[in-house]
């Protein structure tokens, strides 16, 4: 049998290939996530797929997988865990190139909780963005948003209607919200939180204009320097972020002359065909 896995940082979906059967668990980013949480994650998964011996092998995409070192700690990890050898720990960026494009050529982004996009040459990944992390990068993406919706917020440079709307729906002192990105576990996970705001009142200018300057910022940042090396390729995005806004994200692209093709919430069902083909 074989298990795969997509982990961001706020999610991570597990899949019997065969069977299709699936579990989700917390993100496991080795970045954030310690070996103890690792592995009560993976424990919830062997409760709840019926995996009887060693005989299977585990593919694992994941956000924080693409230095050597953290891929060999998720390895090590798993292969604890699950009491199997044949372990393959690939990045989330990998994961977006395989479930959209299969074996055919693209330009892949991911926009979910952090960001990110690539040149995929229908067998690996020729040329990645400088991803610079949810502080200094990740344009575009939900926490992009939920730090320009913050700073904001705690400076008054959001619309009085809407910050009493922020305040009524998140319930947070700004005492609170400062401890809650400086000092408390998973700030990117909490900074994405905010981002459902501006989406949810996308039709308001101010939430539209943040929507838009963050993808902009994006295009700029990833995406433009991607493209004098593939400038025939439509783009592919994975995200359930990107697939919250895909109306607006079509249109900022378009404006910055790039065709959009397709657009997905999780890569799971494209990862399967993948596997199931390859």
């Amino acid at each position: 049998m074989t298990l795969i896995a997509d982990s961001g940082s706020t999610k991570t979906t597990w899949m019997e290939v065969e069977t299709g059967k699936t579990v989700l668990t917390e993100g496991l980013n080795p970045h954030f996530t310690a070996e103890e949480q690792f592995t009560a994650a993976c424990n919830a998964v062997r409760q709840q797929l019926p995996i009887l011996n060693s005989q299977f092998s585990i593919h694992f995409y994941g956000a924080g997988c693409g230095l050597t070192a953290q891929r060999n700690k998720v390895a090590s990890w798993l292969a604890k865990a699950f009491g199997t050898s044949d372990v393959h720990v690939e990045t989330d960026m990998l994961a977006a190139c395989r479930a959209t494009a299969g074996g055919q050529p693209a330009l892949v982004g991911i926009l979910g909780t952090g960001s990110n996009a690539c040149l995929y040459d229908g067998h690996e990944i020729t040329r990645t963005a400088t991803s610079t992390g949810y502080i200094l990068g990740d344009f575009g993406s939900a926490n992009h948003v939920g730090r320009v919706l913050l700073n904001d917020y705690l400076t008054h440079n959001m619309p009085s209607d809407l910050r009493v709307m922020f305040h009524d729906t998140y319930h947070m002192s700004d005492a609170q919200l400062m401890d809650a990105v400086y000092h408390q576990p998973n700030p990117n996970r909490f900074l994405a939180s905010l981002a459902p705001f501006a989406v949810q009142h996308i039709g308001d200018d101010y939430c539209r204009r943040v929507v838009e300057q963050t993808l902009d910022d994006w295009f700029f940042d990833a995406l433009q320097p991607l493209l004098r090396h593939g400038e025939s390729l439509s783009l592919s995005i994975v995200g359930g972020y990107a697939k919250a806004v895909e109306p607006t994200l079509r249109t900022v692209m378009a404006n910055n002359d790039i065709q959009v093709g397709t657009v997905v919430a999780d890569p799971i069902e494209g990862l399967r065909r993948y596997h199931g083909e390859f």
